[in-house]
């Protein structure tokens, strides 16, 4: 028998979808005779005592999943997300660039100081990469600090808040489609696949009403085996780039080209979404998690 420890934060659990998936992660892990328990930021002292911990909280350097990971890491549990894979995808510079040394196709990605951000630098990229641009800030997540810039003054201006929390911010051309592919990688195999669809009016697959309410269209799931291998085969490089955890890899589809948005540590899975053709996820999770141990 495996023990596993689920780390989770309160935000985490207020989502009845998050812990939809939770509940049928941990049934999955009970049936096949392993032991599951939440820990929350109080209980984190707790982690050595298990095999493997499955973070389920927000995971940035600053955050305290970060910590579990580090504590996880320093006594020889298994952790996913891994600090190093956190340490990566959390900021896209570093993301952007082991993706372009591994050759990676991505959309034309421009990597921008504060001392760029000029008219003329402006209009230099808009001939480079077209119009609209599309500026991010290193640590950005769910959509958050993307935006798009239609003219060089929307250029200065959404870059000028972006360098307050940041040294360096990365400029990209627009891909526009109807839906992000997302391909789940655990372990350097595929985990599922889906489509996230961009809602009508809109520009990303997710976007925030000024009262901060999310506006997000529907997720159709494809099963595996009926997935492009070119898509497949294309995210499988883009996490191994990274590591050889869990990753959400999100791609751009043109014609039968496919091209890496970005690859995201802590992926989403929401029951019903992103598990629905992948009827097997919660067991290869588990299995992921205490291979090492030789309890699966």
């Amino acid at each position: 028998m495996g023990k596993i420890a689920v780390y989770v934060e309160r935000s985490t659990i207020a989502s009845s979808f998050e812990m939809d998936s939770l509940m049928r992660f941990a049934l999955v892990a009970r049936r096949l005779g392993h032991w599951v328990d939440f820990l929350f930021r109080p209980d984190m002292y707790k982690i050595p005592e298990y095999d493997a911990v499955f973070i389920r909280a927000l995971t940035d350097p600053l955050n305290s999943a970060y910590v579990a990971a580090r504590l996880a890491e320093m006594h020889g549990v298994t952790v996913i997300d891994d600090p190093a894979s956190i340490r990566i995808c959390c900021d896209k510079i570093y993301m952007y660039s082991r993706l372009m040394r591994a050759g990676i196709p991505m959309p034309e990605t421009v990597f921008l100081t504060e001392s760029e951000l000029t008219e003329r630098r402006g209009r230099q990229l808009f001939e480079q990469l077209g119009n609209p641009l599309i500026l991010k800030a290193p640590n950005s997540s769910f959509s958050m600090y993307v935006e798009r810039a239609d003219t060089t003054k929307d250029f200065l201006k959404v870059g000028k808040r972006y360098f307050r929390r940041a040294d360096r911010i990365v400029a990209q051309k627009y891909i526009p489609s109807d839906f992000d592919w997302r391909v789940g990688i655990l372990g350097n195999e595929p985990l599922y696949a889906c489509q996230y669809t961009i809602p009508r009016k809109r520009w990303k697959i997710l976007t925030y009403t000024a009262n901060g309410k999310a506006i997000h269209g529907p997720v159709r799931a494809v099963a595996l085996s009926e997935a492009d291998p070119q898509l497949i085969f294309c995210a499988r490089q883009a996490a191994a780039a990274i590591g050889g955890g869990l990753y959400g890899v999100d791609l751009k589809q043109v014609d039968n080209q496919y091209y890496v948005l970005e690859v995201n540590d802590n992926p989403t899975i929401i029951a019903g979404d992103e598990d629905r053709k992948a009827t097997d996820l919660y067991e290869k999770l588990v299995r992921f998690l205490l291979k090492d141990k030789g309890a699966v």
